[in-house]
């Protein structure tokens, strides 16, 4: 998809990839035949420019043909650049503004809680963002309100745009913060498929508190010569790499 399309951020699309997997694989409670589905669990993006790893894992569980996979990131296609829920099946909310998400993902689960819904809210943050305010009101709020229906996964992959994380800014100690702002949170290696899952079914952490799931991962995971570097932030392959690419990938399904 990001080769054809010639844009996009592929090295934080596979750095999640994996928790995705776990969620879309059987955590989430949904339904590809009704997406929407009043008793389904809500899925927030907020780190909506690596949307291309969701509309695929969203594409392979049905949620709408494989096909429109072609038109990622084209003009007049279906597939934006940064997640959009307009005409997009099991898209609940458009992001890319890096810092929305978990406001809104908030927002939602306070409804939820005060409709004594038994639906729960998912926000997947980049750790690039938590360089922002925004995301650490709602980090403030869903505690005070006692929302243990929403968890807030964030991929850490130590690198943002610019720089890594610790040069940008440095979020560490990173757990330590979420933790003193009233979150129950574990760490986990976002690669270990066993771990990811078993942390993520065993939400909420804490009855009464909003559960936080540090997933340590890698920028470009699975792609040798993609893995943890500042260059595939915002780079779309050349035709060498992309079949290299896809060749390493094989070689381990």
């Amino acid at each position: 998809m990001v080769h054809e399309a010639k844009s996009a951020h592929v090295g934080g699309a596979l750095s999640m990839a994996d928790i995705l997997a776990a969620l879309y694989g059987g955590v989430l409670r949904v339904d590809p035949k009704r997406p929407s589905w009043p008793e389904r669990d809500r899925f927030i993006l907020s780190k909506g420019h690596a949307c291309a790893a969701f509309y695929a894992t969203l594409a392979f569980c049905g949620f709408f043909p494989e096909e429109w996979l072609d038109t990622f990131y084209r003009d007049g296609g279906r597939l934006a650049g940064h997640a959009t829920h307009t005409g997009v099946p099991g898209v609940e909310f458009s992001t890319g503004s890096l810092g929305h998400g978990l406001s809104v993902s908030t927002g939602i689960a306070l409804a939820g809680k005060r409709d004594g819904a038994p639906w729960r809210v998912f926000a997947l943050l980049s750790d690039g963002e938590c360089d922002e305010g925004s995301t650490w009101e709602p980090a403030l709020f869903a505690p005070q309100h006692g929302l243990d229906n929403l968890i807030a996964i964030v991929d850490y992959n130590k690198i943002q745009s610019l720089g890594r994380t610790k040069e940008v800014l440095d979020l560490d100690p990173f757990a330590d913060k979420w933790k003193a702002f009233g979150w129950a949170v574990r760490e986990i290696n976002g690669h270990d498929m066993e771990q990811v899952v078993d942390t993520l079914t065993a939400v909420p952490f804490e009855a009464g508190r909003p559960s936080c799931v540090i997933a340590h991962t890698v920028k470009g995971k699975g792609v040798g010569f993609m893995e943890d570097k500042l260059l595939w932030h915002y780079r779309n392959p050349s035709v060498e790499e992309y079949q290299a690419a896809v060749a390493e990938i094989e070689a381990v399904l």
